[in-house]
Formats: structure tokens, C-alpha cells, sequence
């Protein structure tokens, strides 16, 4: 199904692998800020703390942190699209507007190569898959809301008589028995605004089957894999009329 308003805010893709022992995130900056300028002249450099504490018998307890970069961030010029280099292998980030990972993948696959011609991994660990959609469902005016509208296995209350949902969070994991790929969807809601819920549908799928994935085709064929399988863990999440929402197209 292609959807005329995508609900998709942003497309999330992390291919994790082994790393050369000698790779060295901060003395590769500038080769791969160097190798990636052309399409992404913005680099950020997120920050993360590492906390240690100590703890002896008969000495006082010792606390300390250490701060160093997880990864370096290379932003697109309008800051829709970012390729990141991190410890633990490659990711590719699109958000909103988002017209299908179909127009991604030339993108993506060049990236790969790319850094994959730098980073030299070794093998891929694992493939993952994550789609962040932002449902925007629409509250009438002094009804209560009925999620079984919008939801085929909606949140339920223990008492509905005398309670109503305030926010709701839905986590679950399920296992394609075919294929062994794991996919966890997430269902949150936020506060009201004005006479819309919004409600994040976070569909998330990973492969660890990948011993064999040498070549850009196989791994292509794996991402294809996990795009169906969080196609249809969406399409089945979701009533038709919650999907008339998103404008199907023909």
C-alpha cells in the first residue's frame, strides 16, 4: 500500500559490524568528513558518558565519568538526511518528508560503500530496520475516544465504566518464524492537542542472520526482507479506517 501523507517521520537504518581492531573513531573524522562533503557539509559529534564506580571494603565509595564521542554525524545540507559513523558500524538516517526507502536506497547503498572502503568491517553483526510514524487521530468534541477504531488490537482499560485513558504506552515482540527476524513494535501516545492524539507507532525489525552478507545485493535482499516485515506488522496494527487517514493511493 502507498500512503498519499505518510505518517513516517523518520526511517532509521543500522547496519552494526565488527570493526579492524585498530579503528579508531577520532583519528578516521576527517577522512570520512572528507569522503561524505559533497552531500553532508554539517558534522556533529554526539557526546556520551561513561560512568565508573569503585567500591572497596573499608574505603570510601570513588565515582568518575569519562566523556567521548559514540559517533560522528554527517548532516545533509536541509538536515533531512544523515549518515553516521559510529563505534559499532553504519547507520543512515531519512526524516520527514519521507517519499519511500525505495528513493533511499541509491543513496544508502553509496554511503555503504563508501564506508565500507574506510571503515574496512570485517563482518555485519546485524541489519536493523526502524520506522517512526506519527498517527495525528482526530478527538471529537465531548466523546470519549474509541482506539478500537483506529487500532485492530487496541490498549484496554480493566474498568471502562469508571476509567478513561490518559496516555498509554503498548510494547511488543514477536519472532517470523520463516525467516528468524525479530520485529518489536512500540505504540506511545502524547497529551492532546486540540482535537488530535497524537499516538507514535515505532516498528522496529533486525536480522542477525547475516554470516553470509559479502556484497551489497545480499545485503540489499535483507533490508527488502525487513521492509516487508514492518510493512506488514503496520498494515495489520491498524484499522482501514485509521489507515484512511495516510490517503491510500491506487
Amino acid at each position: 500500500m502507498k500512503l498519499g501523507n505518510s505518517p513516517v517521520v523518520e526511517v532509521v537504518l543500522d547496519i552494526d559490524c565488527d570493526l579492524p581492531p585498530d579503528f579508531d573513531l577520532a583519528r578516521s573524522e576527517d577522512r570520512f568528513k572528507k569522503a561524505f562533503l559533497s552531500g553532508y557539509p554539517k558534522l556533529r559529534k554526539p557526546i556520551i558518558a561513561t560512568h565508573h564506580l569503585e567500591m572497596k571494603a573499608g574505603t570510601p565509595t570513588h565515582a568518575s565519568a569519562e566523556l567521548g564521542v559514540s559517533a560522528h554525524q554527517h548532516v545533509s545540507e536541509d538536515e533531512k538526511q544523515i549518515v553516521q559513523v559510529r563505534r559499532e558500524g553504519f547507520s543512515f538516517n531519512r526524516l520527514a518528508p519521507y517519499s519511500g526507502l525505495d528513493a533511499c536506497l541509491p543513496e544508502i547503498e553509496r554511503a555503504w560503500r563508501l564506508f565500507v572502503d574506510l571503515a574496512l568491517p570485517i563482518q555485519i553483526r546485524l541489519i536493523r530496520l526502524r520506522y517512526i510514524n506519527l498517527l495525528q487521530l482526530p478527538v471529537l468534541q465531548g466523546l470519549p475516544m474509541q482506539l478500537s477504531d483506529y487500532f485492530v488490537h487496541s490498549p484496554l482499560l480493566p474498568d471502562k465504566d469508571t476509567l478513561s485513558f490518559l496516555r498509554f504506552l503498548d510494547q511488543r515482540v514477536a519472532l517470523e518464524k520463516e525467516t528468524g527476524e525479530v520485529v518489536e513494535w512500540v505504540m506511545a501516545s502524547q497529551g492532546l492537542e486540540g482535537d488530535r492524539l497524537p499516538v507514535i507507532l515505532d516498528i522496529s525489525s533486525v536480522s542477525m542472520n547475516t554470516r553470509e552478507l559479502n556484497g551489497w545485493e545480499q545485503i540489499l535482499g535483507q533490508i527488502q526482507s525487513l521492509r516487508r516485515l514492518n510493512n506488514r506488522v503496520f498494515l495489520k496494527s491498524l484499522t482501514e479506517k485509521c489507515l484512511q487517514l495516510f490517503h491510500p493511493l491506487e
